[in-house]
């Protein structure tokens, strides 16, 4: 895919608003968001024919310990990175951002390109005449520059102190927002000290991935004026509060909405309860895209309200899947939350797999199961079977990971095509990321884990 070229008038009238240098970003498997900039008068050139870059770029761990070499990731070959310029957007301070896409030399696009990935995702569901929204949520903490914990004695659980104290930083964030056009639906402080949640208007899927990823640059800017980091860890310090990065989607066809006015359970239509089954079935084999991190682990137990049991269940925040009813407090209608997925997940592949499931449990009419409408933490091991648990359970650190490449590699025989492409960069990476040191020492270690890109 191509976009159009902005015409000279457009490249002046960016000039004329301050703009002199596009950053253009793509994220690797690993959660990796990597950038290259150029000149504005060199912006055509970046969306075609691109700029280069090495197929090892699908291979960047997170932490620095190497590339996740495999049979189609190496030292041999490059490919181009290609801007969207219809998504261009300004971000301020002399610079435009635009979202990147993976394409061979000849034009083609690379079919482990995650953005590329959700995009035949969303073609897919379009074909069969579905239509998704999603909505992304962003946990963060604020931490000294060097990763260490700032003060919070002024902190209380979404209290209005904590908001005051960084008053400025707040406003920043929300003015440069508006600049760049994208649409925060609410920001606000959450539980852990020092951290905040920033909920993103509900866009086409693709859209929400790029409207997540520019979230994080601005957010990250902004503290950088303020001597801060922003870390967007599972587990930032251990024992304590981790981030996660929450997905809301919605399903529509030519009859309406698939999670409401339907005589299913909670007024679901019977494509709409197939969806969220096969989203609930697939949960297992897609923890190492949702959750894979090496810290994913230390997030995933009760009462953390991340979704450590793989059940689904009406506003129940300790669900894998929260189902939201349509209704005056819910304008925008019936609506799922997947809560497993954090922050080192790829954006564009945690979508990807999300909705490949939705498709999934379309076409295979899957059935959904009871909810759960208690604290799954409550019950005894044989009550959770009984309403059909799929036991996720409680993965902590490297058992965590492990496990969720184990999965993986169950899953991959039955895989339908669209996925396997993302479970398998899903699986070199998590490899790639164990092999440099040991997953124990990793969380031994673990003092801070920040993301790249704050």
């Amino acid at each position: 895919m191509t976009t159009a070229p902005l015409a000279a008038a457009a490249i002046a009238q960016l000039e004329a608003e301050g703009v002199d240098a596009v950053i253009g970003t793509v994220v690797n498997p690993a959660g990796l968001t990597q950038a290259k900039t150029v000149p504005i008068r060199r912006t055509n050139a970046f969306a075609d024919p691109g700029l280069g870059a090495s197929r090892s770029w699908h291979g960047f761990a997170i932490d620095q310990t190497g590339i996740a070499f495999s049979e189609h990731i190496g030292v041999v070959g490059d490919q181009r990175v290609r801007i969207d310029l219809s998504a261009l957007r300004i971000v301020g301070d002399g610079l435009a951002w635009a979202p990147g896409s993976f394409f061979e030399q000849d034009g083609t696009p690379v079919p482990n390109c995650a953005r590329g990935t959700l995009g035949r995702i969303e073609a897919a569901l379009a074909e069969v005449g579905i239509e998704a929204l999603v909505g992304h949520e962003v946990e963060f903490l604020l931490v000294n520059p060097d990763g260490r914990r700032l003060p919070s004695t002024l902190w209380a659980q979404y209290g209005l102190a904590g908001l005051l104290e960084y008053e400025a930083f707040v406003r920043d964030v929300t003015a440069a927002a508006t600049v760049s056009g994208l649409a925060i639906e609410q920001l606000h402080p959450e539980y852990g000290a020092n951290q905040f949640e920033i909920s993103l208007t509900p866009q086409s899927p693709v859209a929400a991935a790029d409207q997540l990823v520019l979230t994080r640059l601005i957010v990250g800017r902004v503290a950088r004026r303020y001597g801060l980091r922003v870390s967007l860890s599972p587990a930032p310090f251990v024992g304590e509060v981790g981030c996660g990065a929450h997905q809301h989607f919605s399903l529509t066809n030519s009859a309406g909405p698939l999670f409401a006015d339907g005589a299913g359970i909670r007024g679901m239509t019977s494509k709409g309860e197939n969806a969220l089954a096969g989203v609930l079935s697939g949960l297992p084999e897609a923890q190492g895209i949702l959750c894979g991190s090496i810290v994913s682990g230390l997030r995933l137990h009760s009462g953390n309200w991340a979704g450590a049991y793989a059940c689904w269940g009406t506003e129940n925040r300790e669900a894998a899947l929260r189902f939201i009813v349509g209704g005056p407090g819910n304008p925008d209608g019936g609506n799922v939350e997947v809560k497993v997925v954090d922050a080192s997940a790829n954006p564009y592949f945690a979508t990807a797999a999300i909705l490949g499931l939705v498709l999934d449990g379309i076409k295979e009419k899957a059935v959904l199961p009871p909810e759960t409408n208690v604290d799954p933490a409550a019950l005894s091991d044989a009550e959770r079977q009984s309403v059909h648990h799929l036991g996720m359970g409680v993965f902590r650190g490297p058992q965590h990971q492990f496990l969720a490449l184990q999965n993986i590699d169950q899953a991959g025989i039955a895989l339908h095509q669209r996925r396997r492409e993302i479970h398998q960069s899903g699986k070199n990476i998590m490899q790639g990321v164990g092999s440099g040191q040991a997953a124990a020492d990793l969380v031994q270690d673990l003092k801070v884990h920040i993301l790249n890109g704050n």
